[in-house]
């Protein structure tokens, strides 16, 4: 799922938890990606790319059973909440961080190719509805999705346009017919990862700055 809307899911956790402090809920909608990012950097997982570079659909995050597996993101949460909610005595905190960490494997399930493990050292059978096999239907869903957390967190209309800018300008990444940064990436995987990180930074940076003012406040 497009970076922009997995940040968004922050906005409906803010509004369910107002307490909970912002920047750790940022973070842990995301923190599956960025162990994606780092896995591949450090070659515990891998992305393979075709030889030309026109979608997502010649895109194939061909292993990574640590960050985004069903069993891995559940690990994952457990020890947020154990950490959050037992060690720092923080358990509203811990619930809402977990949520998060939960809610960007669910979100990719929705869309992604059968790519999704159950758990490591399980190779089959990979779980994900195959949305992206019509790459601009999951746009279309993605964007609904980003908008429905707007709406639910009742944010400004400049928040509403950021969302929207973010998923039209990862256009090209869901439409061969329009070029864009893919087409730079053929046989370049850590490129692609290199990329998907800054996408994280500035999606996270944008929620937060443009909802800012209302954090806490619904």
């Amino acid at each position: 799922m497009n970076a922009i809307n997995h940040a968004a899911t922050a906005l409906i956790i803010n509004r369910k938890w107002p307490n909970v402090p912002i920047v750790p809920v940022l973070i842990s909608v995301q923190l599956v990606e960025i162990l994606w990012v780092v896995f591949n950097f450090l070659g515990i997982e891998s992305t393979t790319m075709n030889a030309q570079v026109l979608s997502m659909s010649d895109i194939h995050l061909s292993y990574m059973p640590y960050s985004h597996s069903i069993v891995g993101t559940i690990v994952i949460a457990a020890l947020a909440w154990l950490v959050v909610g037992k060690v720092l005595k923080r358990p509203a905190w811990a619930i809402a961080i977990a949520v998060g960490i939960c809610s960007h494997t669910v979100l990719d399930l929705f869309v992604h190719s059968h790519d999704i493990a159950l758990a490591p050292g399980i190779d089959s059978p990979k779980f994900g509805t195959g949305l992206y096999d019509i790459p601009m239907v999951a746009l279309v869903i993605e964007t609904i999705y980003g908008v429905g957390c707007w709406y639910v967190f009742r944010g400004s209309k400049m928040l509403l346009g950021i969302i929207l800018a973010f998923n039209v300008g990862a256009l090209s990444f869901y439409s061969a017919a329009v070029p864009g940064p893919e087409q730079l990436m053929a046989g370049k995987p850590m490129l692609f990862a290199g990329f998907i990180g800054f996408h994280i930074a500035a999606g996270l940076f944008a929620i937060w700055i443009f909802a800012r003012q209302s954090w806490g406040k619904q």
